[in-house]
Parts: structure tokens; sequence; C-alpha cells
């Protein structure tokens, strides 16, 4: 039986608690399911003496709690409230976190929508001092080939495997050199600390301060716009455009009296924001279509019309993505759209 077995992980991370329970004074009959995400991690919520912890259970070897240990302490030494690492077994790939509590963004501004603004600028502003943080020689460089392993998702699994849609040769050499664009410009933006999935599921409603941040073991140094539109382009929120060019312009003043390198003309900017966010766009719509086709989690198919929005209203602006915007309407089978370019 493979040490990734359910019942044999079960039953090691049962013995670990047992180790250091009296150390934190845990209630190990209190252990519950807290979460899952789109990996295999999974997440417990666990009483102890002073209020609830969280422990993470990252199987070796699909996965490395490492990054996620010296990330945090990264993290906290910026000044962004992440999870503390209480105890730790790297080799089984278990953690003892502290417990930024229950409620999302997501969550939160479904629930209350006139908190919207406040919370984003606070997110905003959390944003601006994460990516103040040196991560060089820590965390790896978002460079051309993950980019492009990224956006080869796109073709592979939502056009082909989800749509069920062969490409043309002119159709596959029209992507490349759309995804070749992307790229360049994405390289070409100032490079700055990434978390790479800031948005609406991971940032928490704490009572000290907002927002508390989860799911940062993936950082990377990249483009300064990529955490920006994770945010304004959320999968599981669509903003309307006018509020998303308040935020963005709200951040981008900020950033510049912070110093961090953004563009010094706001149009740029926002252009620079847009082309990141179809690149990101992209890879969502491939990992959504995999996560369903072969890890069987239908959850996230709900979320593809939010991403297939933001995707369009990109493509539909830039006659660069052209060749895109006609792929999408031949394999959704709608009129196309008018756009207009600038």
């Amino acid at each position: 039986m493979s040490a990734t077995d359910p019942d044999t992980r079960a039953q090691a991370l049962q013995h670990w608690l047992q180790d250091i329970a009296p150390a934190h004074q845990l209630q190990l009959e209190s252990l519950q399911p807290a979460s899952s995400d789109a990996s295999f991690r999974r997440y417990f919520r666990i009483q102890a003496a002073g209020g609830s912890r969280i422990v993470m259970d990252a199987p070796p070897p699909m996965e490395n709690v490492r990054p996620f240990v010296r990330i945090a302490q990264l993290l906290a030494e910026g000044g962004v409230q992440a999870p503390q690492v209480l105890e730790q077994d790297v080799a089984q790939g278990f953690l003892l976190l502290t417990d930024l509590g229950q409620t999302t963004y997501l969550q939160a501004i479904n629930a209350q929508p006139d908190r919207a603004d406040s919370l984003m600028r606070d997110a905003l502003g959390a944003l601006v001092s994460l990516q103040r943080i040196d991560g060089a020689g820590v965390v790896p460089v978002y460079d051309a080939a993950l980019l492009q392993r990224e956006l080869d998702l796109f073709p592979q699994w939502f056009v082909q495997r989800h749509h069920g849609h062969v490409l043309s040769d002119a159709q596959s050499a029209a992507l490349q050199g759309l995804f070749a664009a992307l790229i360049a410009n994405n390289l070409a933006q100032p490079q700055v600390f990434v978390h790479r999935d800031w948005h609406s599921r991971n940032l928490m409603v704490t009572p000290e301060r907002n927002p508390g941040v989860l799911d940062f073991q993936d950082a990377v140094i990249g483009p300064i716009t990529y955490d920006l539109v994770s945010l304004l382009r959320d999968a599981y929120i669509a903003w309307p455009e006018e509020q998303q060019l308040d935020w963005a312009i709200r951040y981008w003043e900020r950033a510049r009296k912070a110093g961090l390198p953004v563009v010094a003309d706001a149009a740029d900017f926002y252009r620079d924001l847009d082309w990141m966010g179809l690149q990101r766009a992209l890879k969502v719509l491939g990992i959504f279509a995999r996560l369903y086709h072969r890890d069987g989690k239908a959850q996230y198919l709900g979320d593809l019309p939010v991403v297939l929005q933001h995707t369009r209203l990109v493509a539909a602006r830039y006659g660069a993505f052209k060749p895109l915007l006609q792929l999408l309407d031949q394999i959704e089978r709608r009129s196309p759209l008018v756009g207009y370019t600038f």
C-alpha cells in the first residue's frame, strides 16, 4: 500500500498530530475537513488552546511543502498577512498553520456587495506590499517556457478535448503566433514578486487587517500586471470594466508612490494588463477543462463563462487577437462579434 493511499495517509496524519498535540494543546477529536483545492492538497481545521489551527496535508511526490514554508516567511517579513507555520514535517508533507478564518473575499462580497470597494482597496494595498518583496533566488522566474506551457493548455484541453475541435494547420500557426506576441509582451513588462493566484478565493477577510493570503506556494518573479489582473478579472466574479479600470488606476498610482517599476503611462499600463490577462485567461480555460476531463472536478465548468467573457473582451479589443476570436466563435458556434482595436 503506497504512502499516498487514503487510509495510509490518514493514519500517518493522525500519528503526526498525536506527536505534536501536547506542544499545541490540540484537540485531536475536533479534526474536520476545511477545504481542498485544484491540487492534491487537503486542509483540515483542528481546535487548540486559544483557537483553531489549520492542518495541511500535501502528499509527496505530487506536492512539496518546502516552497510554502519559504514563501510564508517571505510574506510575513514583507508585511503581508499569511498563515504562520507552527509545525512542519517536510518529508511527509504535513504542516500545522495559524488559521486565517473561514470567510473568503468571494463569500464576503457575495454576502455584502457594499463591502467590495473597501475590501478590494485593501487587496490593492497588500499587493503593493507583496510586489516589494525581494524573491530573487528564492522563487523561480516566470520565463518564456513556463508561459508557453500554460498557453498550450488552451488548445490541448479547452479546444480539442473539451470542445472536440481539431485545429487546422492554419489555426495552429495563428495561435502560436498569437502566443508568441503575448509572451513577448509579458516578458517585456517590469518583473516583480508574483503570487500567481491573487483572487477572491485565496484572499481571506480577517479581524485584524485584510486580506489574509492563501495558496502562495507557486509564487514566481514575473510580470507586474499578473496579480492585479488576477484580482480584477477573477474567474469567480465578473466586475464591470468601469470598476476594473478604477481599481487598476488606483493600484497604478499606489505602485508609483511605493517606487514599484510600473510604466509611466496609464494607457500603456492598461494595455499590458489586458495582454497579461489574456495569457492568464487562456491558461485558466485549459486548466478548468483539464480539471474536469482528467481529474473529474466538474465544479470548475461553472466558472468557464466568466473566464470566456474576459477572453472575448480582450480578443475583440486588439486586432492581433482576431484569429482567437474567430476560433472561439467557431467552437462555440456563435456569430462573429464586432470588435474594436487600438
